[in-house]
């Protein structure tokens, strides 16, 4: 019976991982434990779909994540961590569509049911996650 809660700074909480496309429209979801590292679940979300750019945040910055996306020919634009010895230059025209991700996940919390998580399973929340995402990409 996995319910996908995990510690995040002192409450039981899930993490929603996602893939949007240009739409703002989710081509992949995913739920982890609240504790666990964002960078684990991209390559599992990136065998689901195949994008040309992959745009994330400095938690998305590791050199094996960037190889993985350079060898299938993915273009990344990830800004590098504050400690990074040789920071990567980035493209910030790309950059600047994160704000689809955001807005994304901005709309999935509208919905009462995904900001509080009432359900108690994984497979019935992300079931939820789906069906709003569905609603999202309808509108």
């Amino acid at each position: 019976m996995d319910q996908a809660t995990g510690r995040s700074r002192g409450r039981l909480t899930t993490k929603i991982h996602a893939i949007v496309d240009a739409a703002g429209k989710a081509a992949a979801l995913s739920l982890t434990p609240g504790q666990r590292a964002d960078i684990t679940e991209a390559e599992p979300l990136l065998d689901e779909v195949d994008p040309e750019v992959f745009i994330a945040d400095k938690a998305y910055d590791a050199d094996p994540l960037i190889e993985k996306l350079e060898e299938r020919g993915i273009t990344p634009v990830i800004p590098s961590k504050k400690n990074r010895r040789n920071p990567r230059k980035i493209l910030f025209s790309l950059y600047k569509k994160r704000n689809i991700i955001e807005r994304f996940f901005a709309r999935l919390k509208q919905f009462r049911g995904i900001a509080t998580r009432y359900d108690k399973l994984k497979s019935t929340f992300l079931a939820a996650v789906q069906f709003v995402s569905a609603i999202i990409g309808i509108n």
